[in-house]
């Protein structure tokens, strides 16, 4: 299979490249920084094609004769506090290049037969302990805005015959990366000392809010399902079966890092972590009770539907199947 993919050197795109190299399929990646990133070893065997999908022309034939398109360009999430730039650069970097990769996809003389489309479960906004499935409504605020605008880009491929899954991906675990990548070490500050206690400025929060988590290697699988499998089609909610409320998932985080003793069981409060990231914070405290059931009913087996199991691997060590280039500025962010 031959396989164009936007955002490949990101969190998601690089672990996905190498599956695709493993199983003997061709990745064809959009990139900014082509040169820098065929300098890579682990990128040898991959197609690098100069282009930026934010840009509306000068890559299209890159994608025509593919067999598949996955789209994950976007800005970073975390990539620093959300000012109104950042926040405008978030939401143009999503709906833009989509726009432009469908667009591609329409003049193509050999258009592929599925695109892969990230969202992020920010679709469904803060619903307290409501459990979300595929079906439920969107939310209103910022980010369920951004998503619900990114998926609408992207349905435009519908008409033309091509088939659309949209992974609306959770908290994306992956060690150094992404939400662990600002959460570890705001942990190990905020948990060191007693939190909350007598002379301490910072509350501690009770961890009620849900935290709809996913292993980087199940993000990856269900991006393998949404191209093999023909009935893969529509939303499709990229979060493990099992989500944790805040408290819990803190905890588990805690005795992952190996410092449990020193943790309260409900981790940073969350003034603590808004003080530390701003807005974007509300990604990790502002919680969904997101459930996967679209992918069970096509079948997909979790390897990690447990927290605690894939915390202790991506802490164990690093995985070294994933290429390991640094995550750019335009890669698909845990979305959310």
């Amino acid at each position: 299979m031959r396989v164009f993919i936007t955002g490949g050197t990101g969190l998601i795109g690089r672990r996905l490249v190498s599956r695709l190299l493993e199983r003997g399929d061709q990745p064809v990646i959009l990139s900014r920084r082509a040169d820098e990133v065929r300098r890579r070893p682990e990128m040898r065997p991959v197609l690098v094609v100069p282009g930026d999908p934010g840009m509306a022309s000068g890559w299209d034939s890159a994608l025509d004769g593919c067999d598949a398109v996955v789209n994950l360009a976007g800005h970073n999430i975390f990539d620093g506090r959300w000012t109104p730039k950042i926040k405008r650069t978030i939401r143009d970097s999503r709906v833009y290049s989509t726009e432009h990769v469908v667009a591609a996809i329409a003049r193509a003389k050999n258009p592929p037969k599925v695109l892969a489309q990230a969202s992020a479960i920010g679709y469904y906004g803060p619903r307290d302990d409501e459990e979300l499935t595929e079906d439920s409504a969107p939310g209103s605020d910022f980010m369920a805005v951004v998503c619900r605008e990114w998926e609408q880009a992207a349905a435009a491929v519908e008409p033309l015959g091509v088939r659309l899954a949209t992974l609306r991906t959770g908290i994306v675990l992956a060690r150094g990366e992404g939400a662990l990548g600002v959460m570890t070490p705001i942990f190990r500050w905020g948990g060191a000392a007693p939190v909350g206690g007598q002379g301490s400025p910072f509350k501690p929060a009770s961890g009620p809010q849900w935290m709809s988590w996913i292993h980087i290697d199940d993000v990856v699988g269900l991006y393998l399902l949404a191209l093999d499998n023909s009935e893969a089609r529509g939303p499709i909610n990229a979060t493990s079966p099992n989500p944790l409320r805040n408290r819990d998932f803190s905890k588990e985080l805690a005795t992952a890092l190996g410092r449990g003793r020193l943790f309260l069981p409900f981790g940073p409060p969350d003034l603590l972590l808004e003080i530390v990231l701003g807005e974007v914070a509300q990604v990790i405290t502002r919680g969904q009770r997101v459930l996967p059931a679209r992918a069970g009913k096509l079948g997909y087996i979790f390897q990690y539907p447990e927290l605690a199991p894939a915390l202790r691997t991506l802490f164990a060590r690093q995985d070294k199947k994933a290429p390991s280039p640094a995550p750019t500025a335009t890669a698909q962010a845990d979305h959310h």
